[in-house]
């Protein structure tokens, strides 16, 4: 972390303080803008010139005119680049090169990337691979370690295990940048030595370490704290919000909620100014969001509309983000920072002239002004779906007598233990009218059965739905009622190497295959985007939704372990909070 060393070269140096002096000419000189100090509040009209990647001078309109290239931008506002400080690339559905040229042409320069999708499918490999993308696209990506490999161990299996051993060699090397989120809340409280040993891994490298504290309160929250955690993105209400900040956290206000902004902001108006300790993230977007309506251009545009101040939206999307990451060099429009930097045609509406990255004009028009191309994908994250073939057999659930007394999972997003006498018929239990199924099959190799859950409070369904994007974990993870559906939905999925699928009357109706480590394509974004929209729209027609819980989104994290409530894993039924685990739903 800390200050890049690439701006500290004497000669560049130098010959930014002759260019500031007016004693030699900028390499890029802006004119006609107006820049929005994050650190006064003002907007006022001045010049910038640029000597390769540093800003050498701010300074009044019209009094320079020395620059080898001018860049006109009367009409428009001057930002630094826009730091997204959590998310993950493989929610997207598309590789690191295309999510860049999507962002990257929005004014986003910066974003703090947790691969731990690739790490839970292919291991070291896939947090190799996530490196080398990083440094080959035109998009300031900052890897972060990987602490949850798996995010649940002893409830759930993945493709990768990091102990405090692997954590602590990745965090030595320099294009590791902090310690993703912890989400193992309670072992880390408890003093599990596993997780106790990444944390301090972490600690000892002198990196962030970064948090996900969904349901923590009180002294468990403060825990939490004292571990050396240092940020939370897990907000679930207004108040845990400002208990959180109040706790010291750096706050990751994400947009992935949406439903919550309006109550953050309301919190954050009443405060009377935005805390320091406020920047934004994205965590995860689909791949249609991301083409339509952006990435963390998104959520300062939905902030602003909920009425936050456009300064201090901005302000948390730039100078609070640097400060909280640790770079000093982004984040500000002033001399000896970095010129990274975003040219506004519409302040409130956070659209995007121009965008300079590195000094150099890296898009405009919306465009990148040369695309990036994905690197050479490992073994590793090809030929990812290691599980046999499912047949009906493998969705019923077998027992005897006439009725059998079960535990259920109750309401999506939020779930709860659930208890239901159901009746048994031919030696397998019959799905109540009310009900669906839930099956969370291992897909790394493991050969354990399939996992078979019924789940109340989840809406009517007229097919079934298959996944493997399944948080984090990516186990194969199928909803629906009929058996044949279900199995014709996870195959299809275990021939395309992963993906999105859904079935009716036993056949596939819709399937959007994501080959690479079964998280996402190398077709472009606007292809993906095309045929998830579609897998969305048809899902509208099977499911009765019923926001802000029941809703699409929660199928990718319903069997998110780490997080309060029971859950289903490949290991069966998991309770982390309450150290429970059930192989069967038999009671």
């Amino acid at each position: 972390m800390g200050f890049p060393q690439d701006l500290n070269d004497p000669e560049l140096r130098a010959r930014a303080v002759r260019a500031a002096r007016g004693l030699a000419p900028f390499d890029l000189l802006i004119t006609g803008a107006q820049v929005m100090d994050m650190v006064t509040g003002r907007i006022r009209a001045a010049d910038v010139g640029l000597i390769g990647p540093l800003i050498a001078s701010v300074h009044a309109p019209g009094s320079r005119s020395d620059a080898g290239e001018v860049l006109k931008a009367e009409g428009q506002t001057l930002v630094p680049g826009f730091i997204d400080t959590h998310m993950h690339v493989e929610s997207s559905m598309v590789g690191p090169a295309a999510y860049a040229e999507a962002v990257v042409p929005r004014g986003v320069t910066t974003a703090l990337w947790d691969p731990h999708e690739l790490a839970n499918v292919a291991g070291e490999a896939g947090l190799s691979h996530a490196c080398a993308e990083a440094a080959a696209v035109p998009l300031r990506l900052m890897p972060l370690m990987p602490t949850c490999v798996p995010s649940a161990p002893g409830y759930e299996a993945s493709g990768g295990d990091f102990d405090a051993g692997v954590v602590a060699r990745w965090l030595s090397r320099d294009d590791i940048h902090g310690a993703a989120e912890l989400m193992t809340m309670h072992p880390l409280l408890d003093g599990d030595p596993r997780v106790t040993g990444i944390a301090n891994a972490a600690l000892e490298s002198g990196k962030r370490l970064c948090g996900h504290g969904r349901g923590l309160t009180g002294g468990d929250l403060a825990g939490f704290a004292a571990a050396g955690v240092e940020t939370d993105h897990e907000l679930t209400s207004a108040a845990d919000l400002i208990a959180k900040l109040e706790a010291g956290f750096t706050i990751e206000l994400r947009g992935s909620h949406a439903h919550l902004l309006p109550e953050f902001a309301e919190a954050l108006l009443a405060l009377g100014e935005m805390p320091q300790t406020v920047t934004l993230c994205t965590d995860d977007v689909f791949p249609d969001d991301l083409l339509h309506r952006g990435g963390l251009d998104a959520v300062i545009r939905m902030l602003i509309q909920c009425g936050l101040p456009l300064l201090w939206a901005y302000r948390a999307a730039t100078l609070n983000a640097a400060s909280r990451i640790g770079r000093g060099d982004l984040g500000l429009v002033a001399p000896g920072r970095r010129a990274d930097l975003v040219l506004l045609a519409d302040v409130a509406a956070v659209k995007a002239a121009a965008v300079i990255t590195d000094g150099k004009l890296a898009a405009e028009g919306g465009a990148m002004r040369a695309a990036p191309s994905p690197l050479p994908l490992p073994a590793a994250l090809r030929d990812t779906m290691k599980m046999a073939p499912l047949t009906e057999a493998d969705f019923e659930i077998a027992a005897e007598g006439s009725s059998a007394r079960i535990a259920t999972l109750s309401k999506p997003r939020f779930p709860e233990w659930g208890e239901r006498e159901v009746a048994v018929e031919e030696g397998r239990l019959v799905l109540p009218e009310d009900m669906i199924r839930m099956a969370v099959i291992n897909r790394h190799g493991a050969g354990t059965p399939p996992r078979v859950a019924f789940l109340e409070n989840w809406g009517t369904w007229r097919g079934a739905f298959a996944t493997s994007v399944s948080h984090d974990s990516h186990n194969l993870t199928i909803f629906g009622r009929d058996p044949a559906d279900m199995a014709a939905a996870g195959n299809a999925l275990c021939e395309a190497g992963g993906g999105l699928a859904i079935a009716q009357g036993g056949e596939v109706s819709h399937l959007l295959a994501l080959p690479i480590a079964g998280l996402y394509s190398d077709a472009p974004l606007e292809e993906v985007a095309a045929q998830f929209a579609a897998i969305r729209a048809e899902m509208d027609q099977l499911v009765d939704w019923q926001p802000p819980y029941l809703v699409f989104k929660a199928l990718f994290g319903a069997s998110l372990v780490c997080n309060p409530g029971p859950r289903l894993s490949d290991m069966g039924l998991v309770d982390v909070f309450e150290k429970k685990r059930l192989e069967s739903c038999l009671l």
